[in-house]
């Protein structure tokens, strides 16, 4: 077994010399026959393991991201392997299914523009035009694809030890995002351009989405997804896929996606003494507090029963509060002359008429922002939510700040 390991470990040392052959500058063809017997019996995972290896060692992400291109045009004749990895209504067959959905859509959309350019002008383009705003939204639609692999894929892969090639893809998905905003310009400003100069922009365009599109669709399918599948356990597959569920799915996306909810209970991580539990993490109470007290809101928390259970303690607390409060009806909270307005919220709360209730006032030389809201589960009503901000600063905003 020792012997076995370290000759993998020998495979792993030489494909890392070959790539950074090819980093200062070596021709693919110089190494594409060494790369070939080598890359014999190794796993994508080895890959993935590689280019987090060179990154440790402090090759810059830019280049990695650069030198992919390169060198998964020399990995394609060992990587190639059978398209189908999982089951139909696995989350990786799912995403596969829509990588040849979008490639379909490219190609579609390359033929549409060709078509395009051999009209007169535009009256001669009427079902062409149809035609790409049909392409264009399906395209659009496709964001939740990227939106599932960021928000949940990736993740999961991170906490495996696969942080490297997430980042590289979610990279090239912005990349794909650039080039698809490109798109919708061209075509929303066709109106203003000669036939010929929009179909000229719109195959540039066009070219450079599919290429994207083959190229990044290669990497995931190839060395990506494989690797997904190996270290990503069957117990974690099933939360994927509920996560995938709630984020929501392309009108293009395959039926058996949508239908079917994967049946099972995930094992439960183990919980350490001390922390609180919620359906989406968990907190120590220490954590949780100072969470709450950092808020830039205050917020009092008023049970079903109409008792004052927990109020923040944010630094610059609006209306006083003290631990006296805590246990004591909220009507009591209040001068007799505003009673009248807390006992109507609570009531309509419980009657479920209204779901917020708002207001705001100046005081001493700010604007303050009021709301209270009914804090319900399935229906069940649990208590009323007040929450209280300063908003002066907030409304003298203008325009934009992208940077720190």
């Amino acid at each position: 077994m020792s012997e076995i390991f370290g000759k993998k470990e020998n495979k792993k040392a030489l494909i890392k010399e070959m790539i950074k052959k090819l980093h200062v500058g070596a021709r693919p063809d110089e190494v594409k026959e060494e790369f070939k017997e080598v890359l014999k019996g190794l796993e994508p995972t080895d890959i993935a393991q590689i280019e987090e290896e060179l990154i440790q060692e402090g090759m810059p992400r830019e280049e990695i991201q650069r030198l992919c291109d390169v060198h998964l045009a020399v990995f394609r004749e060992s990587l190639e392997r059978e398209k189908t990895l999982a089951p139909e209504g696995h989350p990786i067959h799912t995403l596969m299914e829509e990588h040849k959905m979008l490639l379909q859509f490219a190609e579609n959309l390359k033929n549409t523009v060709g078509k395009i350019k051999g009209a007169k002008d535009f009256d001669a383009v009427g079902k062409e035009t149809e035609q790409l705003n049909h392409i264009i939204e399906h395209i659009k639609d496709s964001e939740s694809h990227y939106v599932r692999e960021e928000n949940v894929l990736f993740p999961y892969l991170e906490k495996h030890g696969i942080t490297q090639p997430p980042t590289i893809m979610w990279s090239e998905h912005n990349e794909i995002r650039k080039s698809k905003k490109e798109l919708y310009e061209v075509v929303e400003k066709y109106k203003n351009m000669r036939l010929q100069d929009f179909a000229k922009k719109l195959a540039n365009v066009a070219a450079s989405l599919g290429d994207m599109f083959q190229s990044h669709f290669y990497k995931e399918n190839n060395i990506l997804f494989p690797t997904a599948l190996k270290v990503i356990t069957e117990n974690e597959w099933i939360d994927v896929k509920k996560q995938f569920d709630e984020l929501g799915y392309c009108c293009f996306t395959p039926e058996s996606a949508k239908e079917a909810k994967k049946a099972g209970i995930s094992r439960p991580e183990a919980i350490m003494e001390g922390q609180v539990t919620f359906e989406t993490g968990r907190f120590f109470k220490e954590e949780l507090e100072a969470l709450l007290n950092t808020l830039p809101v205050d917020i009092t928390f008023v049970d079903k029963e109409d008792t004052v259970r927990y109020f923040s303690q944010s630094k610059e607390r609006i209306f006083p509060r003290t631990k006296a409060v805590i246990g004591r009806k909220v009507q009591l909270c209040h001068p007799k002359e505003s009673l009248h307005k807390v006992e109507q919220i609570l009531n309509d709360f419980k009657n479920n008429k209204r779901d917020v209730a708002e207001f705001w006032i100046n005081l001493k030389g700010r604007l303050v922002y009021i709301r209270y809201f009914a804090v319900r589960k399935n229906g069940e009503y649990f208590g009323t939510l007040e929450v209280t901000q300063d908003i002066t600063d907030i409304k003298r905003i203008e325009g934009e700040k992208r940077l720190l």
